[in-house]
């Protein structure tokens, strides 16, 4: 086969442009995902494993970024990560690189929002350019808001106050809850249908984010940017910001700010400055997503050059080789544990301490049956010897003497059967039972 002369790669430098290439076509992501396999060596860098019910995916937290972290991970905690997509060199691992983590549910809806304000950015909606300009004599004013919320009260006071010719149509619309945003949707397509009035003004009053979460829809960031009439958005209170402020042709901090903004105080100069300065402040606004997008790029493009990446790989492989080193020490330990117990076991059985308490009761139960063999041997001998003393006593001379007989015998001892055995003059000894008797013979 012929070998090729160009583009022939190593393992290196695939692992390398593949990581590369991962890192500037996804950029920053966000992820809510389940925690598992979570590490944290002492380098102070973390490791875990993000997953869901079919999928996971390795990802590293860096120390200097995981100090900001309020909370400790610990597995099976369900988070939401922002970060970027990387790969592991030494091992060709895609991972998940995280620069900030909260609890899933927690900064969610931010989240959400600030994803939602770079899209609409993007594609122009924001863009200073595409403002209208309010009419210059306004005759008729539309209110997009609740008809029994405190909104209408203030904005319908203030335009009495200021200018009682100004005309109001109030398109009544939900200001909260889940179909909100398509009722004020429905609301700026009947006003533009209708073309009853100059302007239009979207508003109601302060709320957390979740009850101004309507207002950050991207349907209606569309419609307000679609809409043939103006739009003054007036929703909340003056920190309030919401992607329809955004949208708008002109944002008022409140409610009756909105009013007086559309009101015609033709000698009050400082609601037209406000004006002005709410314009500015929105181009401002608008300058600044752009630049903050740009030094993001700018920055991503930095990251994925910087040498700082390398020596995380280079901590990143050190704490994985440490974690291993750590597992495998754990292991033997226990091994050589388990070993040595099985060993002591082993020892316990073959200790001389057991073997020789079964031969001290072998040898007290050999005692015990020596002494119980002698008792009965010497009880055995006992009886003999009775029997044999009965026996004797049965044929002993001194039973015959306890009856009158006597034993007659000679000067040598010799018992005289006969008196021819005797000669006259010889001495002899008669026993009695009593006593013994000498006679001379005659």
């Amino acid at each position: 086969m012929k070998m090729p002369k160009n583009n022939v790669y190593t393992v290196s430098r695939l692992n390398g442009e593949v990581r590369q290439l991962l890192e500037g076509e996804l950029g920053k992501i966000w992820l809510n995902a389940e925690i598992s396999n979570f590490a944290a060596p002492g380098s102070g860098h973390w490791y875990l494993t993000l997953k869901d019910n079919f999928a996971q995916v390795r990802s590293a937290m860096f120390k200097g970024r995981n100090r900001s972290v309020t909370f400790k991970p610990v597995n099976g905690q369900q988070v939401l990560v922002k970060g970027s997509i990387s790969v592991y060199e030494p091992r060709g691992d895609y991972q998940l690189i995280i620069e900030s983590m909260l609890p899933a549910g927690d900064g969610l809806l931010a989240q959400q929002y600030e994803a939602l304000k770079m899209k609409l950015a993007a594609e122009g909606l924001f863009a200073a350019d595409t403002k209208r300009p309010l009419p210059a004599n306004i005759q008729k004013i539309g209110v997009i808001t609740s008809a029994t919320g405190a909104a209408i009260k203030d904005v319908l006071h203030v335009l009495a106050r200021r200018d009682s010719s100004i005309e109001v149509v109030i398109y009544p619309t939900q200001v909260q809850g889940e179909s909100a945003s398509k009722s004020i949707c429905r609301a700026i397509q009947i006003a533009n249908a209708r073309q009853e009035v100059d302007v239009l003004l979207l508003t109601r009053g302060g709320g957390s984010l979740e009850d101004l979460w309507c207002f950050n829809s991207e349907d209606l960031a569309h419609e307000i940017y679609n809409s043939a009439l103006p739009v003054v958005s007036a929703v909340g209170h003056e920190v309030d910001t919401t992607i329809s402020d955004y949208v708008a042709d002109v944002r008022a901090p409140t409610p009756s700010a909105g009013a007086e903004l559309l009101s015609g105080d033709a000698e009050n100069k400082s609601e037209k400055l406000a004006t002005f300065v709410a314009r500015l402040k929105q181009s401002w606004q608008h300058y600044q997503l752009k630049t903050e997008q740009r030094s993001r790029s700018l920055e991503n493009r930095l990251h994925r050059q910087d040498p700082k990446r390398k020596l995380e790989q280079f901590q990143q492989s050190f704490d994985e080789m440490q974690i291993r080193l750590n597992a495998a020490l754990n292991d033997k330990l226990h091994k050589s544990a388990l070993q040595q117990q099985n060993l002591s076991h082993r020892l316990n059985q073959q200790s001389p301490q057991h073997r020789l308490t079964l031969e001290s009761k072998r040898l007290d139960y050999l005692t015990t049956r020596l002494n119980e063999g002698i008792k009965g041997k010497l009880n055995d001998v006992e009886m003999s010897l009775k029997n044999s003393a009965h026996q004797l006593e049965t044929v002993s001379p001194l039973a015959t003497l306890s009856r009158g007989y006597s034993i007659t015998q000679d000067e040598s001892g010799k018992v005289l059967l006969s008196s021819k055995d005797t000669q006259t003059g010889d001495t002899i000894t008669t026993r009695l039972l009593d006593g013994e008797l000498k006679s001379k013979v005659l």
